[in-house]
């Protein structure tokens, strides 16, 4: 089921709602050096949060870029000796067969 168009439907149906019982009610905004008169108080909510989102966007993208970092990759103590390159998902099954109890390269069982 579309989850995230069925979310976008409910706030756009929040939004109406608040501007359909917002019509009639307005505002005078005053800047200090102009002064705009009778705005509907919706607008003066949306443009409010709308540069309240500007404001932070800079922020969210800055911890996106942080977020980021590169994956490095672990050699096991076996093959940090040796030059070859590691096969990742060898060596996990190496390191999970001492925890089902197949036997080991040198005979034993469960040998750590």
């Amino acid at each position: 089921m579309p989850w995230r168009l069925i979310i976008v439907i409910l706030i756009f149906a929040v939004f109406m709602t608040f501007i359909t019982f917002n019509l009639e009610n307005r505002c005078d905004i005053n800047f200090g050096f102009t002064q705009l008169l009778q705005v509907p108080v919706f607008l003066t909510v949306f443009v409010s949060f709308a540069l309240g989102l500007l404001c932070a966007l800079p922020f969210a993208m800055h911890l996106k870029k942080k977020a980021k970092h590169p994956v490095v990759e672990t050699k096991p103590a076996s093959s940090a000796i040796s030059n070859e390159p590691v096969n990742p998902s060898e060596a996990r099954q190496k390191f999970l067969s001492r925890f089902r109890g197949k036997k080991s390269q040198n005979g034993g069982f469960n040998d750590t």
